[in-house]
């Protein structure tokens, strides 16, 4: 399997159906589909024959049943809500001296890049910053390339020729999608994760280790240059996934709160107002009441949902990023003489 091959598969993971929609897809959209299914799957129930929700609520009381078990799910869950703000804010709170050393570290790893790509100031926003980072990976592929133009072994320099086609072509996909991306849209991460940087650090250092006798010194240099830059790429990205953790977890936990008192208050009105005398008759061949009661039930599952949905992209994204580094969990970024 060549690294071509592996990088369109990891293109096609990435634009994949299941990833598309737990990854890509607006969490309120995502949202609003779950629970539209889930009313439709209860609508559609009422006409399969079964005993008529009326002639439960009469004989059975099943909508107090049912929608009192809601108050104590959400008000536990808002509870939980509010334990994950602490947490993300615990991270946050310092003293003096641990914020001061956080923000060296912060300068360090910038001067860092800085001195590797090349760059007298490196651009403060994620996106810029991962833009430029990836034009120094850029440099250093095309500096490779021109210092193999005389290299006599014509393997050599086919293994680095494809090498650099396959980074600059990567790095040129990615760029184009962070131009536009904005940090606190999913867009940054989406485009970090395109670029397989522990891939491209181990094919560098697997041509340097098979052809070290005949790469010239400049040659070993460059290739140094440019497994560098690209173990650079690891922590930059893995700081933004942080951040954007701790930006999503904010708001889902504001969306909980804001959800939070409304469906509560439905909730109550489900229990306080509603009976098996109320609303008859029927709309389009439905009883009314069955329209109302899954309504309130998809109301009553809301901030469960947004809560899986958030979860979902979260879960999907740490999964995908556990190794930093030269190391590829996922069997299908496997080569056949890796071992």
């Amino acid at each position: 399997m060549s690294d071509s091959d592996t990088d369109d598969g990891e293109s096609d993971r990435l634009g994949g159906p299941r990833l598309w929609i737990l990854l890509r897809v607006n969490r309120w959209v995502l949202t609003t589909g779950i629970l539209f299914a889930v009313f439709v799957v209860l609508v559609g129930a009422s006409q399969l024959g079964l005993t008529p929700l009326r002639t439960i609520v009469e004989n059975q009381d099943g909508l107090e049943f049912l929608f009192s078990a809601f108050i104590g799910a959400i008000i536990t869950g808002t509870s939980i809500v509010v334990t994950i703000n602490q947490l993300v804010l615990s991270q946050e709170l310092g003293a003096v001296g641990e914020q001061r050393e956080r923000m060296g570290e912060a300068m360090g790893f910038r001067q860092d890049t800085e001195d590797t790509i090349d760059e007298d100031a490196s651009p403060p926003e994620p996106a810029a910053f991962l833009y430029e980072l990836l034009d120094g990976v850029e440099s250093r592929a095309n500096e490779l390339e021109t210092e193999m133009e005389d290299e006599r072994d014509e393997e050599v320099r086919e293994k680095i020729a494809d090498y650099v086609e396959d980074v600059t072509g990567n790095a040129d996909e990615v760029k184009d999608d962070l131009e536009d991306a904005q940090f606190g849209t999913f867009e940054v991460i989406w485009a970090a994760l395109e670029f397989n940087y522990s891939r491209k650090i181990y094919d560098a250092r697997k041509i340097r280790a098979d052809h070290e006798g005949s790469l010239s010194d400049e040659a070993n240099e460059k290739l140094g240059h440019m497994i560098d830059t690209l173990k650079l790429f690891g922590p930059a990205r893995e700081h933004f996934k942080t951040l954007y953790f701790q930006w999503e977890l904010i708001n889902l936990s504001r969306a909980l709160l804001y959800i939070a008192v409304p469906a509560l208050t439905v909730m109550a009105f489900m229990i306080m107002y509603i009976d098996a005398s109320a609303l008859p008759g029927t709309t389009l061949g439905v009883d009314n009441l069955v329209w109302l009661t899954s309504a309130g039930f998809v109301i009553g599952i809301s901030p469960f949902v947004v809560f899986i949905v958030y979860i979902l992209r979260i879960a999907s994204v740490a999964k995908r990023t556990l190794a930093m580094g030269p190391f590829i969990l996922r069997e299908s970024q496997r080569d056949e003489d890796l071992g």
